[in-house]
């Protein structure tokens, strides 16, 4: 059979099309065909730095998104280079679309070109977060900030069914995400999914977790409002960045410690690419009729390739079919 290329919008990153095609290089160089969808000239003139390699391929279209318009956008236009990316997966000329940039365009994009899996009320993004255990699929983390408790349930299917796909796990625990343990404490939301979640069969339901949960890889999965979920993940980030800031500033504060800091360069090497948001590359979006990545607009190289490379992966594992068969328990 013969294999679909990523469908790679070249023009959308805050840095323009020079990291996203050096992103597309070194996942070509994996054995991943990509295809760039954006301006032919420019996205040539950045090939060029580059030795020529048969699996990245360019496709032209003029138009794209930028990140000061709106999402809704992307309706009026339909050779943007997000619509494209959409449009090549509807027409099954590639596996997977995977944008750095605008995500609500993308969103709107995969929405208005692929539709939603039936039964699905709303798409959600599922990031993953490190933690003790390797990592945490954590959803939804800004596609809807005011959800009905249905919502919850049919995200926690879909994850699930993702998980199992992808990372090979029968049964992946589901994690709701609360302010306690406890089954009656919550918000009027997590008071109401908590009894649905309990009585899915297609999940294996954990019960609440609580924020530090997340870290401690209680639950491979944990669902949430996009609203939570989003300040959850860029909390996260953040919060990262400042302990590497300050772990750095300690150890070059004195010559002792930064002869300390020379050996253990290696450990700390390790813990600065566990926190990286680019190891991770890009979050999938779940619950419409393709697989549509994305990431963040300010990703570097290594983000770019990780991201064609986790929607290779979905696609070489076919989880579009496993998500296609998608049953709703409920429906908002």
């Amino acid at each position: 059979m013969e294999t679909l290329p990523i469908a790679l919008d070249a023009m959308g990153s805050d840095f323009g099309p020079g990291v996203v095609v050096a992103g597309a290089v070194e996942a070509a160089q994996l054995g991943i065909p990509v295809l760039l969808v954006g301006d032919e000239a420019q996205v040539q003139a950045e090939l060029k730095k580059y030795p020529q390699n048969p699996n990245v391929q360019v496709h032209h279209t003029a138009d794209f998104i930028t990140m000061d318009e709106h999402a809704s956008d992307v309706r009026r236009r339909p050779e943007a280079s997000i619509n494209v990316c959409t449009r090549l997966v509807k027409e099954g000329k590639a596996g997977a679309a995977v944008s750095m940039g605008h995500s609500g365009a993308t969103m709107a994009s995969a929405l208005f070109t692929l539709g939603r899996i039936k039964g699905v009320d709303r798409p959600a993004i599922m990031a993953y977060m490190p933690s003790q255990k390797g990592f945490c699929a954590l959803l939804d983390v800004g596609a809807n900030a005011d959800i009905k408790a249905p919502y919850l349930q049919q995200w926690a299917v879909l994850a699930s069914a993702y998980y199992q796909a992808v990372h090979n796990r029968p049964r992946p625990s589901v994690g709701l995400l609360s302010i306690g343990e406890e089954e009656h404490k919550g918000s009027a939301l997590v008071l109401e999914a908590h009894p649905l979640l309990k009585q899915t069969p297609e999940i294996n339901f954990y019960g609440n977790v609580e924020g530090k949960d997340i870290f401690k890889g209680t639950t491979d999965i944990i669902v949430t409002d996009g609203f939570t979920g989003n300040v959850v993940l860029k909390t996260a980030e953040g919060e990262a960045k400042v302990l590497m800031g300050w772990i750095k500033e300690a150890l070059m504060s004195t010559l002792v410690s930064k002869i300390g800091a020379m050996l253990a360069r290696p450990a700390l090497r390790k813990i600065a690419d566990r926190v990286d948001p680019s190891e991770y590359g890009a979050s999938v979006l779940l619950g419409v009729q393709g697989l549509v990545f994305i990431g963040h607009g300010s990703g570097d190289v290594k983000a770019v390739k990780n991201a064609v490379r986790v929607a290779h992966e979905a696609y070489q594992k076919d989880v579009l079919g496993r998500l296609k068969s998608f049953s709703s328990p409920a429906s908002g």
